[in-house]
């Protein structure tokens, strides 16, 4: 069957299979289990209900009845405009169906699952009023600058690339805009994404999310451009040299070089020489690596050795043309800079998967990462289903979602999200609550006052 979208009317497609196939640590026996004992419902609704949980008045009971979800379901059957009242709601959902995938949307003016009943009603009540803004970093992007992997796979060697992306991005949305409640999750295979929850990038508009995703922008070429980066100007904006000193420079310098030795062949350093604009600085230098191609020396210090060679050309000739004063940033740009799918950020109407979310191609939980720690974040550590069945099975431990101690495989995970990031952000929220709700008391007390 191919992907459709199934109105909510339809039945949703059951899947029953008492001898499930295990495959890439993933089979639908395993995900019953993990759903029906692990899936954290009660803190993704809190997360998602930002407050609103009906226990102050000025509280918005319908809240989070208007977010929208989608499920896809075995053999790519897609429910799209899924809403649910409450927590249990929700639970009762995913526990029925199962999902392969679950994304969060926005929050909508109405109900996404009753949005049939305004279709005809000659208004456009149906429209999205809330949703985080969010960033997604695949590491596919970056095929074209790393050499231990392609396509879906990831290394200990390429995925430093990741966490050097978290960093710049961060760092940039606490610094520079001044947004506190980011989450960074593990995409399960490949990647990362970012959720700024704070209530003032929750209420940005399609037009507003554009300018911010715009101005993360600097890789603008393609596969056929063999210049992918240009830092027109004599210096660099404040942005980009905080993040060229503070993360990029070294990275390059240090374990990019170790990992990927990106000079040390023709084939390599080539793609490096072509971002280079003076054709003499290119045939100096392509001259001076090909007599030096049987050197002794290893992969590494071949390619730190050729860099250095780079620099020092690149620094006595930068009088000689505006476009070779920035080009040694331009070469650590095009290499380290995060590949954000900058479309998935512009919209508010764009779906993402939602954390703790199984990959139905590796079975590892998408996890939270901490950006004050991502050094230390393993990909290929992040427990799967079939890790997760066999803590069960052992039984040593009280395995459910409120185990969020160090000792069992999610714990670390669950306990993070919660005392990292929830905590903090619903405390936010209920104070924004409470002070909106003075306001209006007050305003209401001054229009009877005459």
């Amino acid at each position: 069957m191919t992907r459709e979208e199934i109105d909510n009317n339809g039945d949703a497609m059951m899947i029953d299979d008492p001898n499930p196939k295990i495959e890439n640590e993933f089979n639908v026996h395993y995900l019953r289990i993990y759903y029906g004992n692990l899936f954290p419902y009660s803190d993704i609704h809190k997360w998602l209900s930002y407050g609103h949980d009906g226990k102050h008045p000025g509280c918005d009971e319908y809240y989070f009845g208007r977010r929208e979800f989608s499920f896809t379901l075995e053999n790519d059957v897609y429910l799209r405009y899924k809403s649910f009242k409450n927590a249990s709601a929700m639970e009762d959902a995913i526990k029925s169906n199962f999902p392969y995938k679950i994304d969060i949307g926005a929050v909508y003016s109405v109900d996404p699952d009753k949005r049939h009943a305004y279709a005809h009603s000659g208004t456009n009540l149906f429209t999205p009023v809330e949703r985080e803004l969010v960033f997604d970093i695949d590491i596919t992007d970056y095929d074209d600058v790393r050499y231990c992997c392609s396509g879906a796979d990831v290394c200990a060697k390429c995925w430093p690339l990741m966490t050097v992306a978290i960093k710049v991005i961060d760092t940039s949305l606490r610094e520079d805009f001044g947004f506190k409640y980011i989450l960074w999750v593990f995409s399960g295979r490949r990647g990362v994404h970012c959720w700024v929850c704070d209530a003032k990038a929750r209420r940005l508009t399609n037009e507003q999310r554009s300018a911010v995703a715009e101005y993360f922008r600097v890789y603008k070429g393609n596969e056929n451009n063999a210049k992918k980066v240009d830092l027109m100007g004599h210096s660099l904006h404040p942005f980009l040299a905080r993040s060229y000193v503070d993360f990029l420079k070294n990275f390059f310098e240090g374990e990019l070089q170790t990992n990927q030795s990106i000079f040390s062949s023709k084939e390599k350093y080539e793609k490096i020489l072509g971002m280079i604009t003076d054709e003499d600085i290119q045939s100096d230098l392509r001259g001076k690596w090909e007599n030096s191609a049987r050197s002794s020396l290893s992969e590494e210090a071949t390619s730190l050795l050729r860099w250095e060679q780079l620099k020092k050309t690149l620094q006595s000739k930068k009088n000689k043309a505006l476009s070779l004063r920035t080009c040694i940033e331009e070469i650590v740009f095009t290499f380290t800079y995060p590949r954000i799918d900058l479309e998935v950020s512009k919209q508010m109407n764009h779906l993402l998967k939602a954390p703790f979310c199984v990959h139905p191609k590796t079975g590892r939980v998408c996890v939270p990462i901490d950006p004050n720690n991502c050094d230390e974040f393993d990909p290929l550590a992040v427990p799967t289903l079939s890790q997760l069945i066999e803590e069960i099975n052992a039984g040593g431990l009280s395995m459910d979602v409120d185990d969020d101690s160090d000792k069992s495989l999610l714990g670390k995970s669950i306990k993070f999200f919660r005392s990292s990031f929830l905590e903090p952000l619903l405390k936010s929220c209920k104070e924004e609550i409470e002070s909106s709700y003075k306001t209006k008391i007050g305003k209401s007390k001054d229009t009877f006052s005459w």
